[in-house]
């Protein structure tokens, strides 16, 4: 049976609707010992916004955390394109925080004029701005919680646009480990989106201001961009560790294998090769308990927790 295949830029203008529909949405944090219950629905992060319109999911954000000797590198999650620091992470973030880690998370790549709702939507704009972005808030984390290095999970732009913070910022030298789900190291097809920018552009008008991505035509293979990413034949920092964890379902990320990179310090899995049961699709992907697991076991690798596997369906309709 054929997948429908769903357009990254035309998802970006879905969720970009559901905001200015209003259906896309103070800080609440927990103690570092409080266990906090976990959801496997991704729509729970969205669930979040729209009760607290730009906060923090529940035990993140916490300036006051000082990591363990066991796990002494913050961990920051870098969330993907339309969403926020809320939207992505309603399983990530407390199971992180239940295994004893501080968890911090950034909204980013906010377009400049956009109000609320829209202003709820990061991951839009230039990335090259957005890894700056990126720079100062882990200068900030490090600052507060006095660690040397921190370790990143992102999700979809989240997995790409960090790259060039590690790269061209200053990162190599402060990420130790860096966790992509669902990443596109090679880039995407965004040629009908770039076709859909040279209409605007014919009709006299600055698509950079009427169309609501900017970072998407920098995801375009061979993009300025994605030479930046890839310059010297690899994506990847010496200094960095790598986890790659993707989904032969994902929709969005076409084809999955665009985000399998070999590499000398790098590791790739694939949820489907010891789990057929699992179907994740780009956003189950990261709300379920298999990847929750192979996340944890990739932040310590000492000691990973058992991987279950369970059948997982995807979050969008086919």
């Amino acid at each position: 049976m054929r997948t429908r295949v769903r357009p990254a830029w035309a998802v970006v203008m879905t969720l970009t609707w559901l905001a200015a529909s209003g259906l896309v949405g103070g800080s609440a944090q927990a103690s570092p010992s409080a266990q906090l219950p976990v959801s496997y629905d991704f729509f729970d992060g969205v669930r979040a916004e729209l009760a607290r319109p730009g906060g923090s999911l529940p035990g993140t954000n916490d300036y006051s955390c000082r990591p363990s000797a066991a796990h002494p590198h913050p961990v920051i999650l870098v969330h993907g394109t339309a969403a926020n620091r809320q939207t992505n992470w309603a399983t990530m973030a407390p199971v992180l925080h239940n295994a004893g880690y501080c968890v911090f998370a950034l909204t980013y790549g906010r377009l400049p004029a956009a109000t609320y709702p829209l202003s709820a939507l990061g991951g839009l704009s230039s990335m090259v701005d957005s890894a700056a972005e990126l720079r100062a808030f882990v200068d900030g984390v490090r600052a507060a919680t006095g660690a040397a290095k921190v370790d990143l999970v992102g999700h979809s732009e989240g997995t790409l646009m960090p790259d060039y913070y590690v790269r061209y910022l200053g990162g190599g030298g402060v990420v130790d480990r860096y966790i992509s789900l669902a990443p596109y190291w090679k880039g995407q097809d965004y040629s009908d989106y770039l076709r859909l920018e040279a209409v605007v552009a014919r009709l006299g008008l600055d698509p950079k201001r009427v169309l609501p991505c900017p970072e998407c035509a920098q995801e375009q293979y061979g993009s300025p961009f994605m030479r930046a990413v890839n310059a010297g034949g690899t994506p990847y920092d010496p200094r960095v560790s790598y986890t790659n964890i993707m989904t032969r379902f994902d929709g969005l990320v076409v084809p999955w294998t665009d985000g399998y990179v070999p590499g000398p310090r790098t590791r790739n899995i694939v949820v489907q090769d010891r789990c057929p049961a699992d179907r994740s699709d780009h956003l189950s992907l990261v709300a379920s308990r298999r990847a929750a697991a192979l996340v944890l076991g990739a932040l310590d690798p000492r000691h990973p927790p058992a991987v279950p596997c369970l059948p997982i369906g995807p979050a969008l309709p086919g």
